[in-house]
């Protein structure tokens, strides 16, 4: 399902909120978590501060990426500079999740030989359940904004298709996020329960395994974007819709990703009267770029090629 203008307009003013309430989010939880490893000396409680520290890392380098993608073109850069923010989504996959799912995995390991049982387990319980809180109000605005680009299509599908990197990274963080949380929750109550520290280790572990999953999903997700990922089929197919309405052969056409909420467009059509003027031509040519852009506000470059040739 194609998203309306409007929904396309409110999803991409938000995208930017989304991350910086994502940003509060977490650097407010981490906070809270690291306090609460120090109490209790849980390795799952340490593993879901460094998580929570990590996104907020995540989300200032998107910040930055987005801030240095709205720069305007300039000779050395005629096409702007988009896809500076695939650079920076890829850092976040690549750099902090892994950073944070490796140190995860070795502090659980580090409690599995140490085996030292959980102090002040109130503590990391409170936290825990304060973090779900923060993260599942944050984890909804994201899913809100997603929803309304994504329309009908499943989240992964919308996933492999968007060139939001922000609103994807922010989404899949917060859903590993609130997983971690649960996962670390339930750790250190079957820790405190049995007075094994097993679990509280096991749960460390799992959190890492997950944060290497998560960057592994995003990295070949923004890797795709970086070499320029075409739009989805529906795009594709409604852009040549309006170009046959008009009464043009569509020869070819290319729509691709060129930044976070920024298309480039690039056709060869062949004018149904082949004894158009230039003049006419290249007015009609101009109307229906409008109507392209109208449809999709996201085109911000649009090259056509008229072809004549049988």
């Amino acid at each position: 399902m194609i998203p309306t203008l409007s929904e396309v307009v409110v999803a991409a003013g938000g995208s930017v909120r989304i991350v910086i309430l994502a940003l509060l989010a977490n650097a407010a939880i981490g906070v809270a978590k690291l306090i609460a490893a120090l109490f209790t000396g849980s390795g799952s409680m340490l593993a879901e501060a460094v998580h929570s520290f990590a996104d907020s890392g995540n989300q200032g380098l998107l910040l930055l990426g987005h801030k240095r993608a709205s720069k305007k073109p300039d000779k050395r850069h005629p096409l702007g500079y988009g896809r500076e923010s695939y650079f920076w989504a890829l850092l976040v996959a690549v750099i902090l999740f892994v950073l944070g799912g490796l140190f995860s995995l070795y502090e659980g390991i580090h409690k599995f030989s140490a085996g030292e049982p959980l102090e002040h387990v109130g503590w990391a319980v409170g936290v825990l359940i304060l973090g779900c809180l923060l993260e599942g109000y944050s984890l909804r605005a994201a899913w809100i904004a997603a929803k309304a680009i994504r329309g009908e299509r499943s989240l992964f599908r919308w996933a492999r298709g968007t060139g939001n990197v922000n609103l994807l990274v922010v989404v899949f963080e917060d859903l590993a996020a609130m997983a971690g949380l649960v996962l670390a929750l339930f750790a250190v109550i079957l820790s405190w329960l049995t007075g094994d520290p097993f679990f509280d280790a096991l749960g460390s572990c799992v959190i890492g395994v997950l944060l290497l999953l998560v960057a592994i999903f995003l990295s070949s997700l923004v890797r795709r974007l970086i070499i320029g990922l075409s739009t989805s089929e529906e795009v594709h197919t409604r852009i040549t819709a309006i170009w046959t309405e008009r009464g043009y052969e569509v020869l070819s056409l290319y729509a691709i990703w060129d930044g976070p909420e920024q298309m480039l467009v690039a056709a060869k059509v062949r004018p149904g009267d082949a004894g158009i003027t230039a003049a006419s031509l290249m007015r009609e040519l101009n109307e229906v770029e409008n109507e392209v852009r109208a449809a999709f506000p996201e085109v911000a470059y649009h090259f056509v090629e008229p072809d004549f040739l049988v």
